[in-house]
């Protein structure tokens, strides 16, 4: 699951409505339908409700559940950038239970290399997301903040 920081005061996230707007939207972005075109090719489909926005009680963006779909945080979110992020990562995510043979979500070497593959892939680890997190060094940038990164250390 993508988890953030906690929202800064005064950005109280959007509606599962807003949100579903967005994640509409987000079908439109090059990396997102990159990322369902090759889903679809490798005979992992999905139906119109398989990325849905719905209101979290834990402080994360949004997660993926096999069986179930991607489910995005609407009110921790607050820009469309966010909801694409969420969205690419999330699909990562997909590709690989769908793909990966014997995946285990509940063995930790595995959840671990699907995290970190989402979250280089996606782009979360981007230097200007890192920087935007307060988690920048100046040198180092590819120690990406992610609760994984936590666990790990």
């Amino acid at each position: 699951m993508a988890e953030e920081p906690a929202p800064k005061p005064g950005l109280e996230g959007r509606t599962v409505e807003e949100c579903q707007d967005m994640i509409q939207r987000s079908f439109r972005t090059p990396m997102v339908k990159f990322l369902k075109e090759h889903l679809e090719k490798a005979g992992c489909t999905f139906g119109d409700n398989f990325i849905k926005a719905v209101h979290c009680n834990n402080q994360i963006s949004g997660g993926y559940v096999r069986g179930e779909g991607i489910m995005v945080c609407s009110n921790h979110i607050n820009m469309q950038d966010e909801v694409n992020q969420v969205v690419i990562h999330e699909l990562i995510h997909a590709y690989d239970d769908c793909r990966a043979a014997n995946l285990d979500w509940a063995n930790c070497a595995h959840h671990a290399c699907s995290e970190i593959r989402a979250g280089h892939l996606s782009g979360d680890c981007h230097y200007k997301r890192e920087l935007l997190r307060g988690y920048m060094k100046i040198r180092g940038h590819e120690q990406c903040w992610h609760p994984i990164n936590q666990i790990l250390k």
